[in-house]
């Protein structure tokens, strides 16, 4: 098996003894050394000492959540004797100082860990953590100059594995704190936005099939609209536009999912019930007409060649029902939509009682969400 292309090792390999012993050693020192830090944490000993253990320990097993909380008492204590910002007194100097290089230092630290384990949510939040008491305790252009870096980090993690969804969360985190203007008093709102979204754009030319790219994408539109001050002419354009992306990509692979669901995010705009969330609310019913029809015609087009793509069946359950409720009237035969789920039960066997409660449903006039999967 592979995770986003990297081949992953499966099942027991087998082991010499030599090797077995090796490797109770390993263990028999991982448990002394989780002992050690225990008792030292319990007798309050928080100390630089051990906050080098808990650095071990942690090298050794970056999941063991309750040793990252360990790490931020210890921290915590440290920085109670330096929670000051700069002054002229130079002692005071010196704390502030002595809290800035720990802060960097972890920082630093977590980096190894994150590139050896870039799905381990402890990781991501201690170096949250660490980000908001810097925000707490240091002066504003070293906490600007931090939260720079950590977007210029992040965009290198996702370079290595650009669908990781923690590091994708974590970006969204790092913007929305470069947004605050005590952070960036000269830059706006807008321009992280208008930045951000042509981002999503260039990692979904390097990789179609990126959920979480598409996902951000798609939480960005309603904000780019907004600021940019759209109005109706350019928020069609943009629809269109967004249209053309997702058909183009589709052609590409009509079997990835990830194309699929964004595909039907596209088609909420069509959909009434969804009006207040779409990024052209005030079509016409006319219009409406001419775009549920015509993405059915492509649609259509799609199976010369995709026979065997259930989500194309899906889609075309979906826009006619949605067609259906919005005007009274079927854009297709009945007899079209009952072929289509006929081929979903037998593309997707798994989930034949919802097929049928859906052939079910349309028969009986009910509306089948554009949102379903």
């Amino acid at each position: 098996m592979a995770s986003h292309g990297v081949p992953r090792v499966t099942g027991e390999q087998p082991i010499s003894g030599q090797a077995r012993k090796k490797e109770l050693q390993k263990i028999q020192e991982y448990k002394e050394l989780v002992d050690i830090v225990d008792t030292k944490v319990q007798e309050r000993q928080y100390t630089r000492e051990v906050l080098q253990l808990t650095s071990k320990l942690l090298t050794l097993n970056p999941e063991y959540y309750t040793i990252w909380n360990y790490r931020r008492l210890i921290l915590r204590h440290q920085f109670t004797l330096s929670d000051t910002l700069p002054s002229d007194n130079a002692e005071s100097n010196d704390a502030y100082d002595t809290a800035s290089q720990l802060i960097t230092t972890d920082l630093a630290f977590l980096i190894p860990l994150l590139r050896k384990f870039p799905k381990c949510y402890w990781i991501w939040n201690y170096r949250l953590w660490l980000l908001e008491e810097a925000t707490r305790l240091l002066q504003e252009s070293e906490v600007c100059r931090l939260w720079n870096e950590e977007l210029g980090l992040v965009g290198k993690m996702l370079s290595l594995d650009s669908r990781n969804f923690l590091g994708w969360g974590y970006r969204r985190t790092v913007i929305a704190a470069l947004e605050r203007s005590r952070l960036n008093p000269n830059a706006t709102s807008q321009n992280m936005t208008e930045d951000e979204f042509k981002y999503t754009t260039r990692m979904i030319g390097s990789n179609l099939s990126n959920f979480s790219a598409w996902h951000n994408r798609s939480k960005l539109i309603p904000r780019l609209l907004k600021e940019r001050d759209a109005d109706n002419v350019a928020r069609k354009k943009f629809l269109d536009e967004e249209l053309e992306l997702i058909h183009t990509a589709l052609y590409t692979d009509a079997s990835d999912q990830s194309l699929w669901f964004y595909h039907q995010n596209l088609m909420c705009n069509f959909d009434r019930k969804h009006t207040h969330e779409s990024m052209a609310p005030n079509l016409t019913a006319d219009e409406e007409r001419t775009y549920i029809t015509e993405e059915l015609d492509y649609l259509l087009d799609m199976l010369d060649g995709a026979l065997d793509c259930k989500w194309i069946y899906q889609s075309l359950v979906q826009l006619s029902s949605m067609y259906e409720v919005a005007f009274g009237q079927r854009a297709v035969q009945a007899t079209d939509i009952e072929d289509w789920i006929g081929k979903l039960i037998e593309l997707d066997p798994l989930r034949r009682r919802r097929w049928n409660d859906l052939s079910r449903d349309i028969g009986s006039g009910s509306t089948f969400s554009a949102h379903s999967s």
